[in-house]
C-alpha cells in the first residue's frame, strides 16, 4: 500500500469491494431458501437442506482461513508455490473426508442416531450433501487466489468473481425450479455446488496476470527465515482449528435442535434466520482481510482502521435491530422467504435476540486481523474455543434442562458465546497493538 496515512476514505474504498462480494454470497441462503419453500413440502426440505449445509461447512472449515494465510503469506515465488500444494494437499484431505460422510452407513448413525431427525428429513438431506461433494474443495480453490488478489489491491475482482458465483447459482436454481421436479434440498445444493465451482475458474483467470509477477520475484529479504511447509503448519493450524471450531458448531446446534422443544419447526426456520442474520454479518466478516492488509509494520494503520470499526459496527447492528422489531421482520420472512405464518412468527424472537452479533463480528474482525498479522493465530484459537464451550454449555442448559424451543436456544447460545470469544481476546489484542509485526 501507498506510504501516505491511512484514512477512512481510503479504507472504505479497500473495504467495499469485499463487502459487497461478502454481501453477495450472504444473499446465496435467502434466495435459496425463498426457492426452496415454493417447492413441494417447503419444511421438511428447508430442514433437510440445513443439514446438508450445516455438514458441508464443516467439512469445508479447515479451508476457509486460507484466505487469510494467503493474503498475509505470499510475497514471492517460494511463498507462492508452498501455500499452493499445502492448499492443495487440504483439498485432497476434506474432500475424502466428505465423501467417507456419504457411506450410506455412516450417514445414517449421523442423521438418525447423532441428531435423530424427524422422519423424512434424511434420505432429502443425503441426496443435497451428494450434489456438495465439490463445495469444500472448490471453496479452498477460490479463497487461495482472492487472498493474492487483496494482497495485491485488487479487491474489485474478487467481487467480480462473486458476480459470476451468484449469477452460476441463480440460474441452476432457476431452472431447476421451473423445469425440473427436483426435491428443494437437491435444488439448494445444487446451486450452491454449480456457482462456487465456477467462481474457483474465474478467480484462478483473474489472479493469473499477478501470479506470473509472483513467480518472477524471488525472497530477497535475508533477516526474515522463508516460509516452509513446517511454518506454515505451524501458522495455519490454529487458524484451520479456528474455523473447525466456528463452523463445526452449526451441525452441533442443529443435534440440539433436532432433539428440542418444536424440533421440525426450528430445524425449518433457523436456517432462514441465520441466513438473515448472516448479511450484516458478511460486513463485519469482511473486515478481517482489510485490516491483515491495511494495519502496516507498526501497527500504523490501527486507529484509523479502529474508528471505521467502531462506525461499521453501529451501523450493522442498527440495520439488523430495525429490520427484526419492525414490520420489515413480517415482509422479510413471509413474502420474500415464503414462509407460512406459522413459521414466520417462529423465527420472530430469534431474530429478534441475534440483532447485537454483526456488531460482535466487526470487533472480532478487528481483533484477528492484528492477531493474523503478528502470527498470533494460537490466542484465535483459543478464543473460539471459549465461544464454542459456552454454546454448547447453554445448548445443554436450554434446551436439554430447561426445555427451552430449539430455535431460542440456539440464538441465545450463539450470541452469548460470541460475546465470550471478543472478551476473552480483548488482552491478547492490546498487547499485539504495542509491538510492531514481524
Amino acid at each position: 500500500m501507498e506510504n501516505s496515512p491511512l484514512t477512512l476514505k481510503k479504507i472504505f474504498y479497500f473495504w467495499v469491494p469485499l463487502a459487497v462480494t461478502w454481501i453477495m454470497m450472504s444473499l446465496e441462503g435467502p434466495f435459496l431458501a425463498m426457492v426452496i419453500a415454493r417447492l413441494a413440502d417447503p419444511k421438511h426440505n428447508l430442514a433437510a437442506y440445513g443439514l446438508a449445509i450445516a455438514i458441508a461447512m464443516l467439512i469445508e472449515a479447515p479451508i476457509i482461513m486460507i484466505m487469510s494465510a494467503s493474503t498475509a503469506i505470499v510475497e514471492d515465488r517460494d511463498s507462492f508455490l508452498k501455500l499452493r500444494n499445502f492448499t492443495y494437499g487440504l483439498n485432497a484431505i476434506i474432500t475424502a473426508c466428505m465423501v467417507f460422510l456419504l457411506i450410506p452407513s455412516v450417514f445414517d448413525f449421523i442423521a438418525n442416531n447423532l441428531i435423530r431427525l424427524p422422519e423424512g428429513v434424511d434420505h432429502l438431506a443425503y441426496r443435497a450433501c451428494l450434489l456438495l461433494i465439490p463445495w469444500p474443495a472448490a471453496i479452498g480453490y477460490r479463497r487461495f487466489f482472492q487472498g493474492i488478489l487483496i494482497r495485491s489491491n485488487l479487491t474489485r475482482r474478487v467481487t467480480y468473481g462473486t458476480i459470476v458465483r451468484l449469477f452460476s447459482m441463480g440460474l441452476t436454481g432457476l431452472i431447476c425450479y421451473a423445469f425440473f421436479e427436483i426435491d428443494g434440498a437437491s435444488v439448494g445444493a445444487l446451486a450452491l455446488s454449480m456457482g462456487v465451482c465456477a467462481e474457483a475458474v474465474v478467480s484462478k483467470f483473474m489472479a493469473r496476470s499477478t501470479v506470473i509477477q509472483l513467480l518472477k520475484k524471488e525472497h530477497k529479504n535475508s533477516k526474515i527465515k522463508p516460509w516452509g511447509y513446517r511454518s506454515i503448519t505451524r501458522f495455519y493450524y490454529p487458524l484451520a482449528m479456528t474455523s473447525i471450531l466456528t463452523l463445526g458448531i452449526y451441525p452441533v446446534v442443529t443435534f440440539f435442535l433436532g432433539h428440542s422443544a418444536m424440533a421440525l419447526e426450528s430445524l425449518a426456520v433457523f436456517p432462514v434466520v441465520n441466513s438473515l442474520v448472516f448479511i450484516f454479518r458478511s460486513l463485519g466478516l469482511s473486515f478481517q482481510e482489510v485490516g491483515i492488509a491495511l494495519l502496516g509494520v507498526n501497527n500504523e494503520g490501527y486507529d484509523a482502521l479502529k474508528k471505521f470499526a467502531i462506525l461499521l459496527g453501529f451501523a450493522v447492528t442498527a440495520g439488523l435491530a430495525f429490520l427484526a422489531f419492525s414490520p420489515l421482520s413480517d415482509l422479510w420472512f413471509r413474502d420474500i422467504s415464503g414462509l407460512s405464518l406459522e413459521l414466520a412468527e417462529f423465527a420472530d424472537w430469534p431474530t429478534k435476540i441475534l440483532a447485537p452479533m454483526p456488531g460482535l463480528m466487526v470487533l472480532l474482525s478487528l481483533q484477528r486481523s492484528l492477531l493474523v498479522l503478528h502470527r498470533k493465530t494460537g490466542q484465535i484459537t483459543l478464543g473460539t474455543t471459549i465461544e464454542v464451550a459456552g454454546i454448547i454449555a447453554l445448548l445443554v442448559i436450554t434446551v436439554d434442562f430447561l426445555g427451552v424451543v430449539g430455535a431460542l436456544a440456539a440464538a441465545i447460545s450463539l450470541l452469548v458465546g460470541r460475546a465470550l470469544a471478543n472478551a476473552y481476546l480483548f488482552l491478547p489484542f492490546l498487547r499485539v497493538l504495542k509491538v510492531p509485526h514481524k
